[in-house]
């Protein structure tokens, strides 16, 4: 079968490898869509990160090159002895997180922040940019009714996005602000819709990102090469939010974050870092403030999955292009690395 595999940053490659051979507790899926994640693109850009290169991964036992893609939906063509929990024909998408079960954070049931923690399709065991993959039957879950395969891509993200509005202190009829509204930030935004935030403030330089964020709820869009993003929070809000959401992965976006918080305000880190941030932690500790970070998602694909069904984190506004398996690298990563007003870009494994 055809998959695209990571050898090293900036090196990709689309071959030939062994299909997976059904064994037992496993799940054989044909995968639709994939989409390609900020994830994958700092493995590409900057990796490795979670992925594997000198020694095997603790779970997947795997090492690079390994075949990427976490974010997928596709079809059941086989189930290993066992399972019970899909059958062959059922759609459904993957929780592609790998978790030991046995250190302290899994016996409490937070496999998302297990010491060993991987992910299928960045930690080895074969990843989405693939024909076909196998994964545990645990990490499965089969879609609703009504949900398309395009859709079925969406919920790993939206994972994200909403675990991270559900671990922080929002209420409905409290102020947020989201800096940076790539993917991520976008379903943020989304997804503090659909806790009843009452105002959402985005931070953005992309024009086209921000009239995406303002289509997706925001109550206004700043772009912080035009004005002081801090001082502009603090005049709309009376004060400052009381949650601000990091989504960029850049040092001073974080100070930002902060300071754009009232006293007692909280902010959530999201992204993932290639390097450090320098913070004065006087900001936090004269006001009281909170920073919290948040790692992928535990025990939510379903709830994103209803609120799918209610029209959260739509598919048709957020996927800007769709590209087949033998144009990951040049339609999917170097266009992503080039041009900011995509969104997400979904691979379909099968064309």
């Amino acid at each position: 079968m055809k998959a695209a595999r990571w050898y090293k940053p900036k090196d990709i490659r689309v071959e030939t490898v062994e299909e997976p051979v059904i064994s037992q507790g496993k799940v054989k899926i044909k995968v639709q869509w994939t989409g390609i994640c900020g994830s994958d693109l700092h493995e590409y850009a900057a990796g490795p990160i979670f992925i594997p290169v000198d020694q095997p991964h603790y779970l997947s036992k795997d090492i690079a090159p390994i075949i990427m893609g976490h974010e997928f939906s596709g079809e059941v063509v086989e189930v290993g002895e066992g399972v019970t929990k899909v059958k062959v024909g059922d759609a459904v998408v993957v929780e592609p997180i790998l978790a030991c079960g046995e250190c302290a954070a899994c016996k409490k049931g937070k496999y998302n922040i297990c010491i060993h923690l991987g992910f299928h399709g960045l930690s080895g065991g074969g990843g989405g940019f693939s024909e076909y993959t196998m994964v545990d039957e645990k990490m499965v879950h089969k879609m609703p009714e009504g949900l398309s395969y395009e859709q079925g891509a969406l919920v790993e993200p939206a994972a994200v996005a909403l675990h991270s509005v559900r671990l922080s202190k929002i209420k409905a009829g409290d102020k947020a602000a989201v800096f940076g509204t790539g993917p991520i930030g976008l379903l943020v935004i989304e997804a503090l819709r659909a806790a009843g935030a009452s105002e959402i403030y985005a931070v953005e330089l992309s024009e086209e990102r921000a009239a995406k964020a303002l289509e997706l709820g925001a109550s206004a869009v700043i772009n912080p090469q035009n004005e002081d993003p801090i001082a502009r929070i603090h005049e709309l809000t009376n004060g400052g939010v009381d949650v601000a959401f990091e989504v960029t992965g850049i040092p001073v976006v974080l100070k930002q974050a902060i300071d754009s918080t009232t006293f007692e305000g909280e902010t959530i880190i999201v992204s993932i870092w290639e390097s450090e941030a320098s913070i004065q932690p006087n900001n936090i500790v004269l006001a009281e403030r909170t920073v919290k970070g948040i790692i992928a998602y535990r025990d939510i694909f379903p709830a994103v999955m209803e609120l799918m069904k209610q029209g959260y984190f739509p598919a048709d506004k957020l996927v800007t292009k769709r590209i087949g398996l033998d144009d990951v690298v040049t339609e999917g990563f170097e266009t992503l690395m080039k041009e900011k007003n995509q969104i997400k870009i979904l691979v379909n494994s099968q064309s």
